[in-house]
């Protein structure tokens, strides 16, 4: 097996960041309705960065461990870096190869996160 597909494995059975987060300021749930996968973001943003995330969610491998791979990356990071994020960044995260459907489920957590700073902009 790959470190890469190892790390995935490793953030899927014990994930990172996993929980309610019990002070945030900014929460917001989205789900892939192709596959029911699905994740709820809590965030607390302090001074235009990322002081905590946590989230809960529901689904397969790869949308589980990319949340907690993500969760972990941007913390404590810039806003607007993490609203700048792409697919590409997702995926040089994770190290491995996915098919279309796949990439769905790995960008999930990402595009709720960018959703729920939107919306907290709005």
């Amino acid at each position: 097996m790959s470190i890469y597909r190892e790390n995935i494995m490793d953030n899927y059975k014990e994930p990172r960041n996993f929980g309610k987060l019990d002070s945030y300021n900014i929460e917001y749930s989205d789900q892939n309705p192709l596959c029911g996968d699905k994740v709820h973001i809590y965030l607390k943003v302090e001074g235009g960065k990322l002081k905590d995330i946590r989230y809960e969610s529901e689904g397969c491998a790869i949308s589980i461990a990319t949340a907690s791979i993500l969760s972990e990356a941007i913390k404590g990071k810039n806003i607007e870096d993490i609203k700048n994020l792409e697919r590409n960044d997702i995926l040089d995260m994770i190290g491995i190869k996915l098919t279309p459907m796949r990439v769905k489920c790995a960008m999930l957590s990402l595009v709720a996160i960018k959703k729920g700073l939107n919306k907290n902009e709005a």
